[in-house]
């Protein structure tokens, strides 16, 4: 059974969640965020971080191939 990521635009996405959905690693994650090219990030007094959707979604526009 696969877990659909949620679908509010202001639901956020664990880090686990966005890795899965991207096909990557997460040291892959972190050397892009590292490097500024990961989304925006929402980091949680225990150090966990959060995306929100819509974050997400306005990245993912951003990394479209026009030609």
């Amino acid at each position: 059974m696969t877990t659909a990521l949620p679908r509010s635009r202001d639901d956020k996405l664990t880090l686990a969640e966005l890795c899965k959905d991207l096909k990557i690693s997460r040291s892959t994650f972190y050397d892009w965020r590292a490097k500024g090219r990961a989304p925006r990030c929402i980091k949680l007094p225990n150090g966990d971080l959060r995306i929100r959707r819509s974050d997400y979604e306005h990245w993912l526009n951003g990394r479209e191939d026009c030609t």
